[in-house]
């Protein structure tokens, strides 16, 4: 990552990708499904929401903005995986659909804590 707040173009791509998917994962929800339809709304707030967060970030004017933006992008893609969870367990979603999303959601979790971690070392 480099300084003052300014992501990878890779990274903020790799975010984007991310919510497409997320996007994509929602349209095919079931229709008829009521509580999957309401999983799935969530769902698409928070996964959309981590790359408007991921961009906002990488627009940052200090160290601290970039925390607190890059931050937001964290939560919302724990909560994402939270949704993604209560739709394969609760509401009986095909495991080999949400488990890429869930995988990808991790990953971007890892390295968005260690970006945070850096900046806050440095």
């Amino acid at each position: 990552m480099e300084r003052n707040g300014r992501l990878p173009e890779e990274f903020r791509d790799r975010a984007k990708r991310f919510a497409a998917s997320v996007i994509r994962y929602f349209v095919a929800l079931p229709k008829t499904h009521e509580e999957a339809r309401v999983c799935g709304r969530q769902m698409l707030r928070s996964g959309t929401s981590v790359a408007a967060h991921v961009r906002e970030a990488s627009r940052a004017r200090s160290d601290a903005e970039f925390i607190s933006k890059l931050g937001g992008a964290l939560q919302e893609a724990d909560e994402t995986t939270l949704w993604l969870e209560l739709l394969r367990e609760a509401c009986g979603m095909a495991a080999n659909q949400s488990q890429p999303l869930e995988a990808e959601a991790s990953e971007l979790i890892a390295i968005m804590t260690v970006m945070i971690r850096n900046i806050k070392r440095a």
